[in-house]
């Protein structure tokens, strides 16, 4: 049974000071997730070690980074790698999210290793597709959504696969008021099952979470969850207050 996930992307967000108060107004309300439910706090570089400390021995709460280099160690100067983040108990990693892909180039070839490394290092990714307004427009969504899925995640075995995050960020929805319907979600993220069904079988693709990320926020979060394949969402703006976060999490799927 596939995971209902509610996962915070910060982004380049808050003081220290900023995301202990957050941190410490969501685990204050006392919440009992079940078995199928996890949130994930998608944390900046400097924060993980605190955040991380203060969510020990809070049950269903991971903390994620937002990207990760594709290269073991090295003289990287700047970069961050999967070794070290699992080292201070990181479990899960963004991956392939849209700024990412568009601010900083990022490509399915790069963002592939990046996925290996993850994978390598016993790290979750969680990889995002999405397409921009112009191809949404043009009607060519599925097919470049399905192009992402190929060249990122097609060169692993079907155990990698299982278990396996995937976000859905149409890219015209993010951080820009716009939310696709909720027929719109459940369209798409139909399509990506299927695809990972046709790759590597319907048991494997029955078993991926796939999130919707687009400005979800706690009043349109129950619509877009109650739909058969949106196994809850990678928010951003929302994230950062904890009320709207939290009612995002009470609307997982049971």
């Amino acid at each position: 049974m596939r995971k209902q996930i509610a996962a915070a992307n910060w982004k380049m967000n808050l003081t220290i000071q900023e995301a202990v108060s957050l941190t410490e107004e969501l685990i204050s309300k006392p919440r009992k997730l079940s078995v199928r439910q996890e949130v994930v706090l998608g944390v900046p570089f400097p924060y993980l070690t605190t955040i991380k400390n203060m969510l020990s021995g809070t049950e269903g709460i991971f903390i994620s980074a937002q990207n990760c280099s594709d290269r073991k160690n090295g003289a990287y100067t700047g970069e961050v790698s999967t070794e070290m983040l699992q080292s201070i108990g990181v479990t899960h990693v963004i991956i392939g999210h849209s700024e990412r892909r568009e601010y900083f180039q990022e490509n399915n070839a790069l963002l592939s290793e990046k996925v290996n490394r993850c994978l390598q290092t016993g790290l979750k990714p969680i990889f995002c597709c999405g397409e921009p307004l112009a191809v949404r427009d043009s009607g060519t969504e599925y097919k470049y959504v399905e192009t992402q899925l190929e060249e990122g995640l097609f060169h692993l075995d079907a155990i990698q696969l299982t278990g396996f995050i995937i976000a859905y960020e149409p890219i015209w929805a993010i951080g820009t008021g716009k939310t696709a319907t909720s027929d719109q979600a459940q369209q798409m993220h139909a399509f990506i099952r299927k695809v990972m069904s046709t790759k590597y079988g319907s048991i494997v693709a029955e078993s991926i979470s796939v999130l919707y990320g687009g400005s979800v926020k706690a009043s349109n979060a129950a619509e877009l969850f109650s739909q058969l394949d949106v196994d809850g969402g990678l928010v951003g703006g929302a994230s950062l207050v904890a009320s709207e976060f939290s009612a995002i999490i009470d609307n997982l799927k049971k």
